[in-house]
């Protein structure tokens, strides 16, 4: 799992599901010195699947990135490996199968396979979802289990996976940034470090079935104590 560099400052970033409009957007605000971590859940849903995994890969071949794994890379790696065709219910069901193709997906998996589950940080760590809290390693879709039961041991866990309204952060130290880019919602990264918040509108195109996150600034009004 990756590791930073000790002084270097992070901006973690939301479930982008395939907004790039909204990906580049958000990045023309984020200073260029940061290190870009993407939460997961980069592929799929959107209109834009293929030019956001493209963008996000030529920032992790920068070295200005690291792409995280997400449930939704997981299933689409599940169903290559078993080398199926169309007929597939997990790949007829994808968007990002449909948007690129067979030819083009599997292409993307030995990239695909080398994301981490989680990058750890100086007091914090961020992965897609959670924490199995039986054996305490990174689950891609758990929600209340590891909610209710995370225990600190980590410091802050900055997560996607579940849309909210806004960036909240509970008394157990569970950051949730997905806010919604992809359901007319906001695309929002923050920074560990420094509590900051930075969001762009997202998919404007579909109707929305969140709230919109607050406005395109950068805050430390993150929600939940600190």
């Amino acid at each position: 799992m990756a590791s930073p560099p000790q002084s270097l400052h992070h901006w973690v970033i939301g479930d982008v599901h395939g907004c790039a409009s909204a990906l580049q957007d958000l990045i023309s605000r984020l200073p260029v010195s940061g290190r870009l971590i993407f939460c997961g859940d980069l592929i799929n849903r959107g209109p834009q699947i293929e030019r956001t995994m493209l963008l996000a890969w030529d920032l992790v071949e920068q070295g200005r990135a690291v792409w995280l794994r997400g449930n939704h890379e997981q299933n689409l790696l599940m169903a290559l490996r078993r080398q199926r065709d169309i007929s597939d219910p997990a790949l007829a069901g994808s968007d990002t199968y449909r948007q690129l193709g067979s030819r083009q997906c599997r292409l993307w998996r030995e990239r695909l396979e080398s994301l981490p589950l989680a990058y750890w940080g100086k007091g914090w760590v961020a992965t897609h979802a959670g924490f199995d809290p039986g054996s305490w390693l990174p689950d891609l879709s758990i929600r209340h289990p590891f909610w209710s039961r995370y225990d600190g041991r980590f410091g802050d866990v900055i997560i996607g996976h579940t849309p909210v309204d806004r960036v909240e952060r509970s008394a157990n130290g569970i950051v949730k940034i997905d806010t919604g880019a992809c359901y007319g919602g906001r695309l929002s990264a923050y920074c560990p470090e420094t509590g900051d918040l930075i969001s762009v509108p997202g998919l404007r195109s579909i109707e929305a079935q969140l709230p919109a996150a607050g406005q395109g600034r950068s805050s430390r009004a993150v929600a939940g104590s600190r």
